[in-house]
């Protein structure tokens, strides 16, 4: 499958994000992670773990492929609506899904992150240049819709999430874990075996149980991503201000430097 690759733990499910260099999320990639949460489920699997890396989970949504739609609206609307459409395929898995972060979760990166029940997060290896997630959207000219400020409100409290989406700010590993944002800490190499270790102990109890358990606690982040939350005409609408406009143009720049 195109940009992602499947692997079988047993009866968990491994998603590996595989959109080389840092899994930006453009419409191939997010339409490919729907229909992998599909196959999964359809498959039988207790459990999937969604994991991408080393060193980027995700780097969000691609922004130089959205900046190169220019003024194409219908275009923007499609890509908004794929990644909406990724992030609702996860939040609503039938079977529970674990997060193994290898690296940075900026932005979109995080949201797939907190559609997901369970978040394993690496430590960088170099404590100079520490991993982070976080959504970072008013730092680039954007606003986080209602719905994704209701995930990160429902896993980090309301106080500490108005702090973090105000400012953009993106906690390190260690931060994150200590706020709740990260459920475990692991390293590079075993962060997808944690994920999957964390799965299997969930499908090690009775399984409808659960699954029913499940299904109560999560229903307010179903709700979350529910279309009146995220209204993306207004969110496209200010795609193009002037303001978000210069910021994206800043972030293609320092992009453009880094390579």
């Amino acid at each position: 499958m195109a940009h992602v690759e499947m692997q079988a733990h047993g009866d968990i499910i491994e998603i590996r994000l595989a959109r080389a260099p840092v899994n930006a999320l453009d419409p191939g990639l997010c339409h490919a992670i729907v229909t992998a949460v599909q196959v999964a489920t359809t498959d039988g699997a207790r459990g999937i773990a969604l994991t991408g890396g080393p060193s980027v989970f995700s780097a969000g949504l691609d922004v130089p492929y959205l900046m190169s739609l220019g003024g194409d609206r219908e275009a923007l609307m499609h890509a908004w609506t794929a990644f909406f459409g990724a992030a609702r395929a996860l939040v609503g898995s039938p079977v529970p899904i674990a997060a193994g972060m290898a690296g940075h979760a900026p932005a979109g990166g995080c949201v797939l992150a907190l559609c997901c029940d369970y978040r394993v997060m690496a430590r960088s290896p170099d404590p100079a240049k520490p991993f982070r997630i976080g959504l970072n959207e008013t730092q680039v000219g954007l606003v986080a819709p209602e719905g994704i400020q209701r995930l990160l409100r429902r896993v980090v409290g309301p106080h500490r999430a108005e702090r973090l989406l105000v400012g953009g700010l993106m906690p390190t590993t260690d931060e994150a874990h200590a706020i709740g944002l990260v459920d475990e800490i692991g390293s590079i190499d075993d962060t997808a075996a944690r994920a999957v270790a964390w799965l299997q102990g969930l499908a090690a109890l009775p399984r409808q149980p659960v699954l029913q358990t499940r299904a109560v606690a999560r229903a307010d982040a179903v709700e979350a991503l529910a279309p009146e939350h995220v209204p993306l005409d207004r969110f496209v609408d200010a795609w193009y201000s002037a303001d978000t406009q210069a910021a994206l143009r800043a972030v293609l720049e320092r992009l453009g430097k880094s390579r």
